[in-house]
């Protein structure tokens, strides 16, 4: 793994020299000043390592000999990688590591918000190569189903366009700030609401351009599941060749009555789309207990229902560019981007600590007299990620959101994956 984690008393240019790279390289890669402190269990990507690790789940009547071949490497490096594999005793399920020339290939999407102004558009040119989409998030819909801009997509969306990221149209339930249960319930219950539904947002599509439609309704009463599943038919016919890509809440089973996933059956919706993102986000919640935002262990049984119901080549995992800075007691929240939670455990000389169950870090500090515990991803947890998109053969992954920077992330995937266009 491309990963060196800081020890007491490592200095960044011992470290870049240990691995044959410039201390300033290494502090760019991985979004540090040139002259911060590193504090211990902080985890370093190092840009110069060029093979992956790659994770096959095993199947019956593979050989490693034939693993091997397909991932053109040897199984003495298989071998290497996979303590305790044994060739003679392969068993159907089991994980293995296979490092491997070959990058793994994706589709990826960006959320955006237009009124994150000139950030998103600085972030969208550097990283335009590493996307496929970009969902601009920019429209809800009125109680008869009329849909409407709430704020200017045309900035992004001829940056997306001129940059070669394919632009779709994100509508929300959104009202006063918020997903609106009632709002999507009493669209989806009426015929000629749900109509004038699928005719604006394809109207806007066409005529301002973009590459399809992102959907994202949230909180959908479990009543109108049966009916989401007609209106993404209906928009797809209306849509044609363009993209329908629709996102639903992370589940580990089907509870048609849960007032939070019930409005969403997978198979349904995963017939009528043509992507399906996956929120695998939010694990630990605003206002919630403090908790790993995306733990390894709950993204894959997700993941494992995900693909039991819905085509793995339609599929994208849902990956956070944030974190959760907790108080205790009363777990008031407040979200930072990866490189704010990581440039906080430094200026607070706190030791960040990684959850090998979650395979999340995490670190605390105190603030007058106040408890904060603080829940991130980095590049560590990031790649177990990336290996799970790839043992599942999805087809790729979403990034919330384009506004908040994790540069770890992006010099990975510059090294290790091609995103597909």
């Amino acid at each position: 793994m491309p990963v060196r984690v800081v020890r007491a008393g490592d200095t960044l240019s011992a470290i870049a020299s240990s691995f044959g790279v410039s201390a300033a390289e290494l502090a760019r890669v991985n979004g540090l000043p040139s002259a911060a402190p590193l504090i211990p269990g902080l985890a370093l990507y190092i840009p110069n390592e060029r093979s992956t690790d790659r994770l096959y789940i095993l199947k019956d009547g593979d050989t490693l000999w034939n693993i091997a071949q397909r991932y053109h490497t040897t199984v003495e490096r298989i071998l290497s990688a996979n303590s305790g594999l044994r060739p003679d005793m392969l068993t159907a399920g089991r994980k293995v590591v296979i490092p491997s020339p070959d990058k793994l290939h994706v589709e990826t999407l960006a959320f955006s918000f237009p009124a994150s102004g000139g950030a998103v558009i600085t972030n969208l040119k550097q990283q335009a190569a590493r996307l496929t989409y970009l969902a601009i998030t920019a429209y809800s819909f009125k109680e008869e189903g009329n849909a409407y801009a709430a704020g200017d997509d045309q900035p992004l969306l001829s940056r997306s366009k001129q940059l070669n990221v394919n632009p779709l149209l994100m509508i929300r339930n959104f009202s006063n700030e918020e997903f609106s249960t009632d709002l999507v319930g009493g669209v989806l219950a009426n015929d000629r609401y749900r109509s004038n539904l699928v005719s604006s947002i394809t109207t806007i599509v066409r005529q301002k351009g973009y590459g399809g439609a992102c959907i994202d309704f949230e909180f959908i009463p479990p009543s109108r599941r049966n009916d989401f599943a007609g209106f993404l038919r209906e928009l797809k016919t209306a849509l044609g060749t363009l993209i329908l890509h629709v996102n639903v809440h992370a589940k580990t089973e089907d509870n048609p009555t849960n007032r939070i996933v019930g409005g969403h059956d997978y198979r349904a919706i995963g017939n009528a789309a043509d992507l399906v993102a996956v929120m695998t986000i939010d694990y630990g919640y605003p206002t919630g207990p403090p908790n790993p935002v995306s733990p390894i262990g709950w993204m894959e049984e997700v993941l494992r229902y995900a693909t039991a119901t819905i085509n793995p080549r339609k599929i994208q995992a849902g990956f956070p560019l944030y974190g959760y800075d907790w108080t205790l007691p009363g777990n008031q929240t407040r979200a930072l981007s990866v490189l704010q939670a990581q440039s906080q455990a430094i200026s607070r000389g706190s030791v960040i600590t990684y959850d090998q169950s979650a395979a999340s870090p995490t670190y605390q500090y105190w603030q007058e007299r106040v408890q904060h515990v603080v829940w991130f991803e980095d590049i560590r947890s990031f790649i177990r990620k990336y290996q799970l998109v790839d043992a599942y053969n999805l087809l790729g992954t979403t990034f919330w959101q384009l506004g908040l920077d994790f540069p770890q992330n992006w010099e990975y995937m510059k090294d290790h994956i091609i995103v597909e266009k």
